[in-house]
């Protein structure tokens, strides 16, 4: 088990939250048919690994964590990283060659049947696949059967703390307060000749100004720039906005600090006094595939059942289809959220993956479907996050084409 030392609060590392993401780790391999859940890592190409052991500076060899269903934790490492990795407080099987870390590697694994990886069949999920087709070979050379550790990694990992729901609540409120202060600014602006790019550094300046973060982003596209769903405006390419200008916005931010999560929303609205009938058409398939999805969630949890990810992302998809506009919906229906924009808990989708973790109580996802067609793209965005309950959405629905 995790030993708090005082090295380990010497180097910043917070104990209790790896401990407690070892104690999910346990929970979930007792109610599974695993035997363990091997982690890998090699100069830091899993941050998997990473997150259940917090940041060990200047690991240069092969290291392997073994988490077992039973409550055993073992360490394989090389000699040279030993120092690196001694206040975790984990016991240590010690490698000099790779026959030595072989054989180390087999008695770890002895007697085991079923373990879970970082691996996805075909590498259908990429934020799962993470370790190398020669290290899978290895192990299964043991007689190890490998799953995926898809679900696992994001019950263990990727599930919300009260602080972080919270914290994205504020968030998505300021995030929808903004884009409102966006669209009025145009309306107030238009004699001026505003640009995407005047619209995109008055978001930037709002997010600071409240305390939000963003590497990058927000998104203001303007009719054809519309149609690509992460275009990005530049100062002396934007385009000037005018009356019959469509418009869409995407911005997502977190608030400062490194264990804050985001939140993500995209609205669009018109210059002009009556939508034009194309994109009114539109505005309703995309909000009608929002909305028909989040049911399916909801109608399930209702009944107790967590769905996969791709099967939500069907939902919407067959509606989008039915409606004659499948060919212009090209990304997946929604992603995780977490620390990172796209987190590593379950996508909606089934389109550029096909997603078979679950929607489990404590992740959030987007819901935003849409098409983009030549002259224009359409989308909705809306934040759900699942409580055990279901799912509850956690920014406001947009419902109407914003009239600027």
């Amino acid at each position: 088990m995790l030993i708090t030392s005082n090295i380990a609060i010497g180097m910043g590392v917070d104990v209790m939250k790896y401990t407690e993401m070892l104690g999910n780790a346990l929970d979930y391999l007792e109610k599974s048919d695993l035997d363990g859940w091997l982690l890998y890592d090699y100069r830091y190409v899993n941050p998997i690994f990473a997150q259940l052991l917090g940041p060990i500076p200047m690991l240069t060899r092969p290291v392997f964590l073994y988490i077992g269903s039973v409550g055993e934790t073992l360490l394989l490492a090389h000699h040279v990283d030993v120092g690196r990795l001694s206040h975790l407080g984990y016991q240590v099987l010690v490698y000099s060659d790779r026959s030595s870390m072989i054989w180390n590697l087999a008695n770890m694994l002895r007697g085991k049947k079923r373990i879970a990886m970082e691996y996805s069949p075909k590498a259908w999920l990429p934020r799962v696949s993470r370790v190398d087709a020669g290290t899978l070979e290895l192990v299964r050379d043991f007689g190890v059967q490998i799953v995926s550790s898809g679900d696992l990694v994001q019950y263990v990992t990727q599930r919300w703390s009260p602080s972080q729901v919270q914290s994205h609540m504020r968030v998505a409120a300021k995030l929808t307060a903004i884009v409102r202060e966006a669209f009025q600014y145009i309306r107030l602006h238009l004699l001026d000749n505003p640009s995407e790019w005047d619209v995109m550094c008055l978001i930037r300046n709002r997010l600071i100004e409240e305390g939000l973060e963003s590497s990058d982003g927000p998104c203001v596209a303007i009719d054809k720039n519309s149609s690509d769903p992460h275009y990005s405006p530049e100062s002396d390419t934007a385009l000037t906005i005018a009356s019959g200008s469509w418009v869409l916005i995407d911005l997502w931010a977190r608030e400062s600090g490194k264990d804050t999560v985001f939140s993500d929303i995209t609205w669009v609205g018109y210059v002009g006094d009556s939508v034009p009938k194309a994109q009114k058409e539109a505005f309703d398939v995309v909000i009608k595939a929002r909305d028909s999805a989040l049911k399916f969630l909801r109608d399930k949890f209702i009944v107790g059942e967590h769905p996969e990810g791709w099967e939500v992302d069907k939902v919407a998809r067959d509606y989008v289809i039915s409606r004659g506009y499948g060919d212009y919906f090209t990304h997946r229906l929604g992603h995780s959220l977490g620390v990172e924009v796209h987190g590593d808990a379950v996508n909606l989708d089934g389109w550029e993956t096909h997603d078979t973790r679950q929607v489990i109580p404590g992740v959030a996802v987007t819901i935003e479907p849409g098409v983009y067609l030549p002259e224009f793209g359409m989308r909705s965005e809306i934040n759900v996050y699942v409580e055990n309950s279901g799912p509850r959405v956690t920014t406001e629905m947009q419902l109407e084409v914003v009239h600027i």
